[in-house]
């Protein structure tokens, strides 16, 4: 029987290579964003990267792009209350959204930058993928359901990618993957494949940026 949700091949040499000429060239901070109108123009294809506060996204941010200091982590969580724009080349945009499920901050802070978050998954044309975090070390939390279904309902096509692979080994591995296919059957959004990524051992970095590398 075919494995729904099965991990994404990794990319042949001539794919990997341009993928990484892409990552290594241009990428610069563009703006922070903290309302609609202030978005650029949707005039280039755009990618995003949503998750919980703490999973890791900053840190893959910064590995995809070989820059340790390009997306800023944070030790704490929910400190990012802005849609953060990077430009990639002249022809994409990388966006490292808010945070979600958790934060130190106020509850009018945490509802305006939520509502932001939704704002801008419903209504960016631009938007090619965006790509939902998971940390391999706790499978599909409710509150990452609830942004998949967003997700779902704005018809914008999202692909799972779990983050700090690292961490996990063996059966518990396995187990994991198990929920979160689980999980991802339930969204008719989901991209029907998985990355699987460790930013600080570098697994699945070139197989996550050959993917981005073709979304035009």
């Amino acid at each position: 029987m075919e494995l729904r949700f099965p991990l994404a091949e990794e990319p042949d040499d001539a794919a990997r290579e341009a993928a990484r000429k892409l990552f290594v060239g241009e990428v610069d901070f563009l703006k922070g964003v903290v309302a609609m109108d202030g978005l650029p123009p949707d005039d280039r294809a755009e990618v995003c990267f949503a998750g919980r506060s703490n999973v890791g996204k900053s840190s893959l941010i910064n590995a995809l792009t070989g820059r340790k200091g390009l997306a800023r982590a944070s030790n704490t969580p929910g400190r990012t209350q802005e849609i953060n724009y990077f430009t990639l080349g002249r022809e994409r945009y990388l966006v490292d959204l808010p945070g979600y499920g958790f934060a130190n901050a106020p509850v009018q802070v945490v509802e305006k930058w939520q509502a932001l978050l939704k704002a801008y998954l419903a209504g960016r044309v631009s938007l090619r993928r965006a790509f939902v975090l998971i940390d391999h070390r706790h499978g599909v939390k409710p509150v990452d359901n609830e942004i998949m279904t967003l997700l779902d309902r704005s018809a914008v096509t999202f692909q799972v990618v779990m983050t700090k692979a690292d961490k996990v080994k063996g059966v518990a591995h396995d187990k994991i993957l198990d929920q979160v296919r689980g999980q991802l059957a339930k969204h008719p959004a989901a991209y029907p494949e998985i990355v699987v990524t460790s930013s600080e051992k570098g697994d699945g970095i070139a197989t996550l940026r050959s993917i981005i590398a073709t979304l035009t």
